[in-house]
């Protein structure tokens, strides 16, 4: 199976695995116009389509792809029934499709009914955790995204970050305003710089990579309590998660 990305809008990734058949499953299709071109430029057949969350730019071309392929499966959570899902998936069950088991994660944190789809080494996490950081908060709490966080670190460190959007370059300047002498942040930061001045994708990146330079996976970091501690007296890895997502909201 290879995996592919396909641009859309200013900065969103519509993810799509496909097998040497030209079988394909489509992940968060914002738009259809692009999909539909790779379809027929790769002659890709799709299979089904994953939704994580009902926000217009993962969803919005859905009904039209499944105008084209009216007999396509759509997997998503409760709040995307109305966004063209047909098949309703909920946290702990999984989802067969060509070779892959995917297993259903609920993340909520962005929305409150945000899922994750897992297939080892793929995570299909749409606007939950990003390259350096994590999604704004709409519907759940700091707390929520926190939780969803430590399910997705318990995943295996080659798991394959496969977010939604091309932030990593802001997420990383972030972290450098917050932690601005860090080895492995400035490191990461000029291989992103890098990739972004040839115009390349930063994508998918490894949670064993988000280990190292996701500050919202790093909530129990000596360095980072101490850079906070000198604006505030947080201890506990929720309250600094939290403070960190009110900081970046105005970075």
């Amino acid at each position: 199976m290879n995996l592919n990305s396909i641009s859309a809008f200013q900065d969103n990734y519509i993810w799509v695995l496909n097998d040497e058949q030209g079988r394909c499953i489509i992940v968060d299709p914002g738009e259809a116009q692009p999909v539909l071109k790779a379809l027929e430029d790769n002659h890709w057949q799709p299979e089904a389509i994953l939704l994580t969350h009902h926000h217009n730019d993962h969803v919005g071309g859905v009904k039209e792809l499944l105008k084209k392929y009216p007999g396509l499966v759509v997997y998503g959570p409760e709040e995307t029934q109305d966004k063209g899902t047909n098949r309703v998936v909920r946290e702990g069950e999984t989802v067969n499709i060509l070779k892959y088991e995917f297993t259903v994660i609920a993340t909520p944190g962005h929305t409150l009914g945000h899922i994750c789809f897992y297939s080892a080494p793929y995570l299909f996490c749409g606007d939950t955790m990003f390259s350096g950081g994590c999604g704004r908060l709409f519907e759940g709490t700091a707390e929520n995204m926190y939780d969803s966080f430590q399910k997705l670190n318990k995943l295996p460190a080659d798991t394959l970050i496969c977010c939604a959007h091309e932030y990593t370059l802001s997420n990383i300047k972030f972290s450098l305003s917050i932690l601005p002498d860090d080895e492995k942040l400035n490191g990461y930061c000029r291989k992103v710089n890098e990739l972004r001045a040839k115009n390349q994708s930063t994508l998918p990146s490894s949670l064993e990579n988000e280990r190292k330079i996701n500050l919202f996976l790093r909530t129990d970091d000596i360095d980072l309590k101490e850079k906070i501690n000198k604006e505030t007296n947080l201890q506990q890895p929720q309250q600094i998660f939290a403070w960190l997502r009110t900081k970046k909201d105005t970075f």
